[in-house]
């Protein structure tokens, strides 16, 4: 397993943080041979004690609500697929949703009465229900009017019909980013990923609720310390966070040393 994880990095040329993700996943199946084959108990001991590798943590890239708006306004919305790209972009965005919940949500978990909301499935079949904004709604009614009757159970689907798969939805996200760089500069040179959609709106979600605690709910984090990561991207926190401490009185005085320190400094000159 060492010489496995070793490969990685030196041969692969693979991150200190993938090459943590490989033993996470490792130590994961080892937990279930922990129960299916106890004669293996003591090789996944083993296995469980191999450390991680520290390595540097980069802010993750999220995107401002001006560059989220220049994608959004791209698709043309005179076209079927126009519609579609825009209402897909949206859910994205306005949802927090992972490429993976996007593009398989069944239809029937999608509510647009009185009170839009949606019904999401993510990771360890955790469900939550997220309402969605007026605006997104709106463009999701606009797409299914016009999506017609297609066999596959998801909303959003491909030219051809069938279900929209995470690397169509990937090759949308970089055209409308590409198209979107002609009017907002900072989108130019930039590879946007259906996952900063996600950051994007977890920032925006940190700002305006405040609570860390609803950031992770809405994003469907098991652990609220996987939403820390957002309190460092967001400077506002940090600013709350200084001005809460006052800092100390001091006592306006003279400095005096001792003559034996004033002369080896002299010394020093």
């Amino acid at each position: 397993m060492l010489d496995f994880l070793a490969h990685l990095e030196e041969q692969r040329g693979n991150s200190a943080a993938t090459r943590n993700t490989r033993l996470a996943a490792i130590k994961a199946f080892m937990r279930y041979v922990e129960f299916r084959v106890p004669s293996a108990l003591a090789q996944a001991r083993q296995i469980h004690a191999i450390p991680e590798k520290r390595h540097d943590h980069a802010l993750v890239r999220h995107l401002t609500m001006a560059e989220v708006r220049a994608i959004l306004d791209t698709p043309n919305v005179t076209t079927r697929l126009g519609i579609r790209d825009r209402a897909m972009l949206h859910l994205c965005f306005a949802g927090g949703l992972r490429v993976s919940e996007l593009v398989g949500i069944p239809l029937a978990n999608l509510s647009l009465q009185r009170s839009p909301s949606i019904r999401v499935q993510g990771k360890g079949r955790r469900e939550r229900c997220l309402p969605l904004w007026k605006e997104t709604a709106t463009d999701l009614r606009a797409w299914l009017a016009v999506r017609g009757a297609v066999a596959t159970p998801e909303p959003f689907v491909n030219a051809e019909g069938n279900a929209m798969t995470r690397a169509g939805f990937e090759y949308i996200l970089t055209k409308h980013t590409r198209a979107a760089g002609e009017k907002c500069l900072t989108l130019k040179t930039r590879s946007v990923s259906p996952h900063q959609l996600r950051h994007s709106c977890a920032i925006v979600m940190l700002q305006a609720t405040r609570d860390i605690r609803k950031v992770a709910l809405w994003l469907g984090h098991a652990d609220v310390r996987t939403t820390e990561i957002y309190v460092r991207m967001d400077p506002a926190e940090k600013l709350e966070a200084m001005e809460a401490v006052l800092p100390p009185e001091l006592r306006r005085g003279r400095f005096k040393a001792p003559d034996a320190l004033i002369a080896s400094l002299q010394d020093l000159g």
